[in-house]
C-alpha cells in the first residue's frame, strides 16, 4: 500500500480564459473544481497507474466535506481526519491560447494541536500496513515547519519508504531528516539549496547538495524532464531525462504526476532507468487533461519510447540507502 498525505488538501478549481489579461473581465471557456492538493494529486495519479493507494491528511468545514465527497466518487480510497476550520480553495487560470497558468491559493486553515495529534495517530496507524508514504505539499497555518521531518524519523522506524515534494522551511528541515527521495521542481530546489541555478552544471551542483544534505536519493523536475541522483553504492548515478514538451490543455498538477510515476514504478520494482522513463511520460501525459492529477496508462506507455536519458556520472556525494 502507498499512503499520500496532504496537510493542506483543497477544492481545486481550474479555469480555461482565452487571451486572460489582468485588470479586465472575462468569461472562462470551460472549467472543473475537484479535490486537490499536492498529495491529492499524487493519489489521483496512482490510482489511474492501477496502484493500491490511500489519500490522507486534514480537512474541514463544507469545503472538507466536499473533498471527501470528491474523492470517494472518484474511486480514491481516503481517510481524512475532520477539522474545525474550513479547508481551502485553490484557483488556478489556465490560457489556452498562450499556454500561460496563473495560480493563486489560499493559506488554508488553522489546525489545532489536538487535531494534529489526531492526524499523526491515524497516520501511524495506516503506516502498519504500508510500504511508501509520500509526504506532499504545503503545510496548513499553526503547524510547525518540522512536521514532516519527525514523520518521517516514525516512518522510517516503522520500515516505510518515504517520498517529499514541499517547498520551503517545510521542505529545508524535513530534508535533513534523511527522506528515502525528494523531488523539488527546479524554484524549490533553488529555495533548497539557497541559490539560482544558471545552467546544467549549477542544477547538478545543486541535486547532489540536496542528496548530501540528508536525502538518500533525489530528482529534480525540469520543464523538459528531469535530473536525478539514484542508486546505491557502484550503482549511484547522475541521470538526466527529456521528452519534446507537448502542447498542453493543462500543466496544472504535472510534477504531481511525475511523482505519482516514480513511486508506481519503484513499488512496482523496476529499475532506476526504467522509473525515470516512466516518470517524465507520467508528467508529460498529465498535461494533456483538464484537472490535476489525471492521465492515462495507456498514453504513457506511448511516451515511453520517446524519453531520453542519459547516464551523466556517478555523483560526489556518499549514498545513504536507496528506496
Amino acid at each position: 500500500m502507498i499512503i499520500t498525505v496532504t496537510l493542506n488538501a483543497a477544492i481545486d478549481k481550474t479555469l480555461a480564459v482565452p487571451n486572460f489579461r489582468l485588470g479586465r473581465r472575462h468569461r472562462a471557456v470551460e472549467q472543473t473544481a475537484m479535490a486537490g492538493g499536492k498529495g491529492v494529486n499524487v493519489a489521483r495519479a496512482l490510482r489511474a497507474l492501477g496502484q493500491p493507494v490511500i489519500a490522507t491528511g486534514v480537512a474541514g468545514g463544507p469545503t472538507g466535506t466536499r473533498i471527501v465527497e470528491h474523492l470517494t466518487e472518484e474511486g480514491i480510497l481516503n481517510d481524512f481526519v475532520r477539522i474545525r476550520e474550513e479547508s481551502r480553495t485553490s484557483t488556478a487560470v489556465v490560457d489556452p491560447t498562450s499556454g500561460d497558468q496563473t495560480e493563486i491559493n489560499e493559506h488554508g486553515p488553522h489546525v489545532a494541536e489536538a487535531e494534529l495529534d489526531l492526524f499523526v495517530d491515524k497516520l501511524l496507524y495506516l503506516a502498519k500496513g504500508a510500504a511508501v508514504c509520500v509526504f506532499a505539499g504545503s503545510l496548513p497555518r499553526g503547524v510547525d515547519a518540522g512536521l514532516y521531518g519527525r514523520l518521517i524519523e516514525e516512518m522510517r522506524r516503522l520500515g516505510v519508504t518515504t517520498v517529499l515534494d514541499s517547498e520551503g522551511e517545510p521542505l529545508l528541515v524535513a530534508t535533513r531528516k534523511g527522506p528515502d527521495v525528494v523531488t523539488p521542481n527546479e524554484l524549490e530546489a533553488e529555495g533548497l539549496v539557497g541559490r539560482e541555478f544558471t545552467d546544467e552544471d549549477d542544477r547538478r551542483r545543486g541535486l547532489e547538495e540536496m542528496v548530501e544534505m540528508g536525502a538518500r536519493e533525489g530528482a529534480m523536475t525540469l520543464a523538459d524532464g528531469c535530473m536525478a541522483v539514484l542508486g546505491d553504492g557502484a550503482d549511484r548515478r547522475l541521470y538526466r531525462a527529456t521528452l519534446e514538451p507537448l502542447e498542453p490543455v493543462s500543466s496544472v498538477g504535472s510534477g504531481d504526476a511525475f511523482l505519482a510515476g516514480f513511486v508506481a514504478a519503484r513499488y512496482g520494482g523496476r529499475d532506476n532507468e526504467d522509473c525515470l522513463r516512466f516518470a517524465v511520460a507520467c508528467g508529460a501525459e498529465s498535461t494533456q487533461h483538464f484537472g490535476a492529477g489525471q492521465l492515462e496508462q495507456r498514453e504513457v506507455e506511448r511516451l515511453l519510447p520517446e524519453v531520453r536519458l542519459e547516464s551523466l556520472a556517478t555523483p560526489a556525494v556518499s549514498a545513504k540507502g536507496v528506496l
